[in-house]
């Protein structure tokens, strides 16, 4: 089972590893996440989170509200939207579900919040792998979208689609 906790500065040199890793560089070629000030850094419109089996690190989320970010990544992003974030760090732990569980854990977060009606992601458009992940998800297509150097595909998943969605795993 998966479990989810806020990172910290002790991450430091894990989350440097993980940005090392050929499979997090081709999904996020051109970002630089700054750890060193970012993780002390408390925003409350962030968070960022370690995912860990049986306290083994395997991944990261960044959950944010796209409107109140500071860098304002997203444009003119309406109010009550959360935007996400997510990697495994070892190659080794892709393609054992850890993503969708971590993905399920991000979502139940936003959605925890009443007023939240939207998520949304924004993969890289090569990386066709990622999008069947969150179509499976219940994420749809909205728009191709340019973010700096970044061609990304944008996808929403709407409350109500997530409500559906989950249903079926209860």
């Amino acid at each position: 089972m998966i479990n989810l906790r806020s990172a910290t500065l002790a991450d430091l040199n894990l989350l440097r590893y993980w940005d090392e890793q050929p499979h997090v560089i081709a999904s996020d070629p051109n970002d630089e996440w700054g750890w060193e000030v970012e993780l002390e850094r408390c925003p409350d419109w962030r968070e960022q989170l370690i995912a860990e089996i049986d306290g083994r690190p395997i991944g990261f989320i960044q959950i944010i509200d796209p409107l109140r970010e500071d860098s304002h990544y997203w444009g003119d992003v309406g109010e009550n939207f959360r935007a996400i974030d997510i990697w495994i760090g070892e190659q080794t732990d892709l393609g054992k579900g850890y993503g969708t569980q971590m993905m399920r854990l991000a979502l139940a977060r936003c959605f925890a919040n009443p007023l939240v009606i939207a998520v949304l992601v924004d993969p890289l458009a090569s990386n066709t792998r990622v999008h069947r992940f969150y179509e499976r998800l219940g994420f749809k297509f909205i728009e191709h979208r340019c973010f700096g150097d970044d061609e990304c595909f944008v996808y929403r998943l709407n409350r109500e689609d997530w409500h559906c969605e989950s249903e079926a795993y209860v």
